[in-house]
């Protein structure tokens, strides 16, 4: 009778593990909507929230990219340089006319699609060149988005010779600024990639290359996975994203700036980190990271309600960062 007693709670109590491993990022995130909402109650207004919401889409769009390369056991350092290259570049494609600082004076009003297709495109250039770099030389991920970081800062520092670019067209605006059915468009852009993104990583071949590529290379290898083209789609891919996201942030603030964005890339990391990505590879959700993007959404939005100091702001949000990956090693090396 004894031992069935001790079997049963045995059992209960890895339920409960079960339950908290899976689970715990979105109860995490439901005690501190709680907390804050019982401290300040205008946390909780429609209008706060769509901000909170809004002010993540940027950082959560980059996340989903890393996301995935943390998976297949990379990294990217390059996102925020990126999103200021491609910003920039969009915005200067998307000025009035007759602005007296227009980049191209004699180029009239484009088309909204142009400076789209311009900071997609740019995005996915960069990140072409990171998972070219990565999967052909055999350089660490680290070493080759670092580079890429530099490269892409001054880059965006050349082309506007360090001045901003503004007077951006309505059109342009409206991807950063507007409303559909009362929902900012950066959250339905936000949105819409995150659905993107989970159909692909979970049910894609593309998808399980990744989780391969970050559970044992070799072992993908000798599977049959293509494992240099897939890191090179991996990385298009994270590039494509910060281009988007420096597109969503020039049209939201009305203007390209070469310096935006920095530090964009540790936030991105933060989030997918907290959100349960093991950077040992192989591990990781699109939920969990739409998740950790909202912790340090709600986390900023709440500490700013409270009055707390921007800089004591950092120091929270490093020690939440560390935490998570002192968790998450532990979690691992109980497995092992």
């Amino acid at each position: 009778m004894e031992d069935m007693i001790k079997y049963e709670k045995k059992g209960t109590n890895i339920d409960l593990k079960k339950i908290m491993s899976r689970y715990g990022i979105y109860l995490i995130l439901l005690f501190m909507i709680v907390v804050i909402s019982m401290m300040r109650p205008v946390f909780l207004s429609q209008k706060n929230l769509l901000n909170v919401v809004r002010q993540v889409s940027v950082i959560g769009l980059i996340s989903l990219g890393v996301t995935l390369a943390i998976i297949a056991k990379g990294i990217d350092l390059s996102s925020g340089s990126v999103l200021a290259l491609a910003g920039v570049i969009a915005a200067s494609f998307a000025q009035t006319a007759g602005w007296t600082q227009k980049m191209y004076p004699n180029m009239g009003v484009l088309p909204v699609i142009v400076p789209i297709i311009a900071a997609l495109a740019v995005g996915s250039i960069c990140g072409l060149i990171n998972g070219s770099l990565i999967a052909t030389t055999g350089i660490p991920p680290f070493i080759a988005t670092l580079g890429m970081m530099v490269a892409a800062r001054g880059a965006a520092l050349l082309y506007t010779d360090g001045r901003p670019v503004s007077s951006l067209t309505p059109s342009y605006q409206f991807i950063g600024q507007g409303y559909v059915l009362g929902i900012p468009v950066p959250v339905l852009i936000y949105l819409v990639m995150i659905g993107i993104t989970w159909v692909m990583l979970n049910y894609t071949r593309f998808g399980k290359n990744v989780y391969a590529i970050g559970g044992n290379i070799n072992a993908a290898e000798v599977s049959g996975v293509k494992v240099k083209k897939n890191i090179i789609m991996i990385y298009l891919y994270a590039g494509l994203l910060a281009g988007l996201a420096g597109l969503v942030l020039t049209a939201r603030v009305n203007t390209g700036q070469p310096g935006m964005g920095v530090s964009y890339e540790l936030d991105a990391i933060a989030a997918t980190t907290i959100g349960g990505t093991s950077h040992s590879g192989g591990i990781g959700t699109i939920g969990g990271a739409f998740a950790g993007a909202l912790i340090l959404g709600v986390l900023n939005n709440g500490l700013d309600l409270l009055g707390v100091s921007a800089y004591w702001q950092q120091i929270i949000k490093g020690a939440i960062i560390v935490g998570a990956v002192v968790i998450d090693m532990r979690k691992h090396a109980k497995k092992a």
